[in-house]
């Protein structure tokens, strides 16, 4: 790689002037600018970002690494983390991961070359703690608790949505209920179905459950298996919005309607699910309260304030067209 100084003596010019061509900070000689600029392009320079912010000893950078960007979620939650680090001063750099525990990994790795001020991290990965606790930076994970982990965490209150949402199906005459739950792996998702479990529990109902990944595609698939598994199901509740709408669709197709004969509520409250027809009655996560609060810790952490803290927000019922209480 060609170092600043090379690029300042291959133009016949001082280190200093080229730092200036490049960021634009005084004015320079025409023709010694052009000089800089013809070394600059013939020898693929580039500035070192990562050098300036050693110097300065903050690259104004939060990364935010996500299970993939495919998950409206996801994105909701980034939304709001962007806007509240724009407030602070900050970009922000977002990095996917495609649920690759490798790539992850190597994004972490990235932001620590990059001497990133802060780390804000949604994984499905529960086994990520020790490179996290490596990290020469404030970390927050959200919508996870890393088992052992020394970090500060934000999450919903995943119980209380399980519970919510089974107790509205009961609410609404459903006696067979169907529980579509997340991969057991994440804490959240064993959160959800354990509030499922204690209310068919508590009201004597049998418990009915299919595994699926938080995606679309994965959710037309389990929509098929609750048909053929479960024939008498009146109430399904979906491990997300996005899966919630892939059974609406296979149902459809099927012939099924809804919600006069199934009842259907998902978890997350996207945009799509009130985009869709009929309305997705949903379980909301508070996703600015959450964003803010991711920003609020990192900045903490930035300033040496305060350690490990932890919060979970409560969700709400959005009651919409995809079921209907008795009256």
């Amino acid at each position: 790689m060609v170092s600043i100084r090379q690029v300042a003596q291959m133009a016949g010019v001082s280190p200093a002037t080229v730092s200036r061509v490049i960021n634009g900070t005084a004015k320079v000689d025409e023709e010694k600018a052009q000089r800089v600029w013809k070394v600059i392009h013939e020898t693929g320079f580039t500035p070192n970002e990562i050098a300036r912010s050693l110097y300065k000893k903050s690259s104004k950078i939060i990364g935010l690494i996500t299970p993939n960007i495919e998950n409206p979620f996801f994105n909701q939650v980034a939304k709001e983390i962007e806007e509240r680090a724009y407030e602070h001063g900050y970009r922000l750099t977002l990095c996917s991961t495609n649920d690759n525990d490798e790539k992850e990994k190597a994004n972490i790795q990235m932001l620590m070359r990059m001497n990133a001020d802060g780390m804000i991290l949604m994984t499905n990965n529960e086994e990520i703690r020790g490179e996290l606790e490596a990290c020469n930076m404030p970390v927050v994970v959200l919508d996870r608790q890393l088992r052992g982990s020394g970090m500060s965490y934000i999450q919903a209150d995943h119980y209380q949505g399980g519970r919510i949402a089974t107790e509205h199906l009961i609410e609404c005459g459903c006696k067979n209920i169907v529980n579509v739950k997340g991969p057991q792996a994440f804490s959240s998702a064993r959160a959800r179905f354990k509030g499922y479990h204690d209310v068919c529990e508590e009201h004597g109902l049998a418990q009915q459950c299919v595994e699926c990944d938080y995606n679309y595609h994965a959710g037309l698939k389990v929509a098929k298996e609750i048909l053929e598994q479960y024939p008498d199901t009146d109430g399904v509740i979906a491990c997300n919005d996005m899966v919630a709408i892939s059974i609406y669709k296979v149902f459809h197709k099927a012939g099924i309607a809804i919600p006069d004969q199934v009842q259907l509520i998902g978890f997350d409250n996207i945009d799509e699910s009130y985009l869709m027809t009929p309305e997705l009655t949903t379980i909301a996560q508070p996703v600015k309260e959450i964003g803010e609060k991711a920003m609020e810790l990192i900045l903490a952490g930035i300033n040496q304030v305060g350690g490990k803290q932890e919060y979970t927000f409560p969700v709400q019922l959005i009651q919409r067209e995809t079921t209907i209480p008795l009256k």
